[in-house]
This record gives C-alpha cells, structure tokens and sequence, in this order.
C-alpha cells in the first residue's frame, strides 16, 4: 500500500488567521482550509511504507535552527494558459532557502529522485479551474499582503489524504 508525502511548514495560527480572511471575491474558487494552510519544501508523492520510513529517518538527520519568516504579496501558478491556483509569496530567506535543500538532500538520501522543479516558496490560498472567475482584482487588492515575521521551530512529513471534496493533510512526524 503506497501513501502520498510533502514535506512542509506550517505557519502560526495569527498568519493561518490573517490569509483565511483573503479567501473571498473569486467565485468558484477553492479555498483552502486552515489546517490545509503549509509551505511545501519538497513534495514526495506516492511512495511505499518502507521508503516512507525511510524517508522520515532521513529527515530526523536534518539539521535545524529556528528562523524568521515573512509573507509578502501574492501571485498566480498558470498552466495551458490559466491561472490554476493563486498563493501568498515569502519574503526571501537564506535560512528557508538551506533548509529546502538540506531536505531536498534528505530525500535523495533515502531513494527518492531529485526534484527538478525550482524551489518557489509559497502558501498555496485556493485552486481554480475553468469555471473559476477573474482574479485581477483579487491579486490588485492583496498585492500589498504582508504577514509575520514569526519564528520557523520545525518542519513536518505530512500524508496527503485524496478527496473528492479535495485533500485532507496529516503530520506523520515533525522535527525537530
């Protein structure tokens, strides 16, 4: 039996808070919820128990030291010409940027392939497809956003559960 993985921040409840009161003003949208609210450092996919346990031993070997972090601004991930979701940026950050590619490194570690997809981060707000409306003016209007600092204390190894009414996420371990 195979189980789907990301690693990921999570961030504080006043920033969770602060970003839930964007989500509005693009109709058929999907927004997130709150406990669906993460910054991915590595997405890991489909793997097998034992690589996943692998994978968990390999990151409790990532060093860590806490870090400040700060959203700033807001953008749109496109594909075949639509936007397909819309996130909150970070503000760029050396700490975040070692600790994606000690994990990164942890990964590869424990078998996975490398990632060929450059490292952007971001809290993903809401996904849309071909029914969603316009998001000019929601991008117009939350283009100033700016959340945080707060204090990066770890990272988790988190399952993502498919469902119909979209995915449901659950630590499987955190680290430090």
């Amino acid at each position: 039996m195979s189980i789907r993985l990301f690693v990921a921040l999570h961030p504080p409840e006043s920033v969770c808070d602060a970003l839930l009161d964007t989500m509005e003003g693009i109709p058929g949208a999907r927004w997130q919820d709150a406990d669906n609210l993460h910054l991915t450092l590595r997405f890991i996919g489909e793997v097998d128990r034992h690589t996943a346990a692998d994978i968990e031993t390999a990151l409790e070997q990532v060093p860590f030291t806490p870090f400040p972090l700060e959203l700033a601004g807001v953008g749109h991930f496109e594909g075949k010409g639509r936007a397909k979701a819309i996130w909150a940026g970070v503000v760029p950050s050396a700490p975040l940027d070692e600790l994606q590619m000690r994990v990164e490194m942890a990964c590869r570690r424990a078998g996975l392939p490398a990632e060929t997809r450059k490292f952007i981060p971001h809290v993903t707000l809401a996904r849309l497809n071909a029914g969603s409306g316009p998001i000019g003016d929601w991008l117009a209007r939350h283009g100033r956003l700016r959340l945080g600092p707060w204090q990066v204390e770890g990272f988790s190894l988190i399952e993502s559960h498919l469902t119909a009414n979209g995915s449901i996420y659950q630590d499987v371990a955190s680290f430090p």
